[in-house]
C-alpha cells in the first residue's frame, strides 16, 4: 500500500476540519478545548483509504494566525497539500501564509477545496474559483483541480476523493530504505503501556523490539510496540502516521521537537549552512536577525548570519546563510526549515540545510 501524507491549509473557518470529518468520518479536533471553541488549536491526524491502493493521512492544521506555530510543526512531513477556501470569503492572510508556507518546504502536489458551496452563491463560487486560479499562477497548484464541495451535504466529496486520489498516485514515496527517522509531535502516557510518542515517520521503518535512540539527548530506549493510524502493526514504513509505545522513558521527559532516530548514527547540531530564501513582500531579513526556527516538529529560537558581508537579504531574494540555534537539534542536508519573525511573528522566509558551507573553506554543515 502506497502511503501519502496531506496536510491541509487555509485561513481559519474555512472548513478545514469538517471536510476531513466528512471524508474520512474522523473528527481531528481531539482537545475539549476545540470541541468548545469551534476552532482547531493543535495539529490533528485522521486517514483514508482510497481506491489503487493508497492510504492518506491527513495532518489538519489550524487556522488561526495565533497557531500557525502548531500548523508548522504538522506541515513538516507532508507530501501533498489539500488547500482548503471557503467559496464566499476566498483568499486570506492564513491561506497566503500557509500557501507559502508549503512553497518554502518543497511542497510538490495538492488538490483546491472550495468549501461550503451549500451557502454560497453560484455566481460567486465562480468568481472565487478564478480569484484561485490567479492566485496560484506559477505556482506547483497552477494546475491543480479546485474542486466545489460541501461538507454539510455532502456534494462534491466523490469529486474530491478522485482528485486526492489522482494526486497522491502521482507523489513519490517517502524512502522506506533509508535510516529511521520520526520527528515527535505528541507524547502522551497511555495506561499499562507507558510512554507513546507519535508523529510521521519521513524516513526508513521501525518494528517493536528495535533499539533506538531520542535526539538531541542521545538516550538508548526500546521500541515495546507500534501502531499505524490507530491499528496494532508489527512495523510502520516511511509515509505513515506512526505511534511508538517506548520503554525506558515516561512521557514527560519527552517534547515535541525531538527526533526518534537510529542509535549512534547522527549528531545533534547547534548551527549549519544553509540556502536561505525570503519570501516576497516580506520584510528583508537582517544579518544576525533573531528569529523563531521551525523544522520537522521542532520550534527554537536562533539567530541568521548571512554569508558575504550582506547587511540584509531583501524580499524575494536567495542567499547563503548560517543559521545558530540556541539549542541543539537533530538536522540532516536538504532538510527544509521555515524563519519566523519575533514581533510581529509572521514568516518571512525558509531554506535547505547544505551539505556544505560553500563559502566557509572545508566546513562541513
Amino acid at each position: 500500500m502506497k502511503n501519502v501524507i496531506v496536510g491541509t491549509a487555509g485561513h481559519i473557518d474555512h472548513g478545514k476540519t469538517a471536510l476531513i470529518k466528512a471524508l474520512t468520518g474522523i473528527d481531528a479536533d481531539r482537545l475539549a478545548e476545540e470541541k468548545r471553541r469551534g476552532i482547531t488549536i493543535d495539529i490533528g491526524f485522521a486517514h483514508l483509504n482510497l481506491p489503487g491502493d493508497i492510504r492518506i493521512g491527513f495532518v489538519d492544521v489550524p487556522g488561526h494566525e495565533r497557531f500557525v506555530r502548531n500548523m508548522l510543526a504538522g506541515a513538516g512531513g507532508i507530501d501533498m497539500v489539500m488547500l482548503v477556501i471557503a467559496s464566499g470569503e476566498s483568499i486570506k492572510p492564513q491561506t497566503r501564509e500557509h500557501f507559502e508556507i508549503c512553497r518554502l518546504l518543497a511542497v510538490q502536489a495538492g488538490v483546491v477545496a472550495l468549501t461550503k458551496t451549500d451557502v454560497t452563491d453560484p455566481e460567486i463560487v465562480e468568481l472565487t474559483r478564478m480569484e484561485i486560479e490567479e492566485f496560484v499562477a506559477g505556482s506547483f497548484l497552477e494546475n491543480a483541480p479546485i474542486v466545489p464541495v460541501s461538507a454539510k451535504t455532502g456534494a462534491g466529496l466523490p469529486d474530491l476523493r478522485e482528485a486526492l486520489q489522482a494526486a497522491a498516485a502521482r507523489v513519490p514515496e517517502k524512502n522506506s530504505r533509508g535510516l529511521f527517522r520520526l520527528p515527535i509531535d505528541r507524547a502522551f502516557t497511555m495506561r499499562g503501556f507507558g510512554g507513546v510518542v507519535t508523529g510521521t515517520l519521513i524516513s526508513g521503518e521501525v518494528h517493536a523490539d528495535q533499539e533506538v535512540m531520542l535526539y538531541p539527548e542521545g538516550r538508548r530506549l526500546r521500541v515495546r510496540g507500534v501502531q499505524v493510524h490507530g491499528e496494532p502493526a508489527l512495523k510502520a514504513v516511511a509515509g505513515q502516521r506512526t505511534a511508538i509505545n517506548l520503554t525506558g522513558v515516561e512521557a514527560h521527559q519527552i517534547t515535541r521537537g525531538m527526533v526518534l532516530s537510529e542509535p549512534d548514527r547522527f549528531n545533534a547540531i547547534r548551527e549549519f549552512g544553509c540556502v536561505l530564501y525570503a519570501l516576497p513582500g516580506a520584510a528583508p531579513i537582517k544579518n544576525r536577525a533573531p528569529v523563531h526556527f521551525h523544522s520537522g516538529t521542532a520550534e527554537i529560537e536562533a539567530e541568521v548570519r548571512l554569508f558575504r558581508g550582506e547587511s540584509a537579504l531583501a524580499a524575494g531574494a536567495r542567499t547563503y546563510a548560517r543559521v545558530v540555534l540556541r539549542n541543539e537539534t537533530l538536522l540532516l542536508p536538504h532538510d527544509r526549515f521555515i524563519i519566523r519573525r519575533f514581533s510581529p511573528v509572521t514568516t518571512i522566509g525558509g531554506g535547505m540545510v547544505s551539505n556544505r558551507c560553500p563559502h566557509l573553506s572545508g566546513s562541513a554543515c
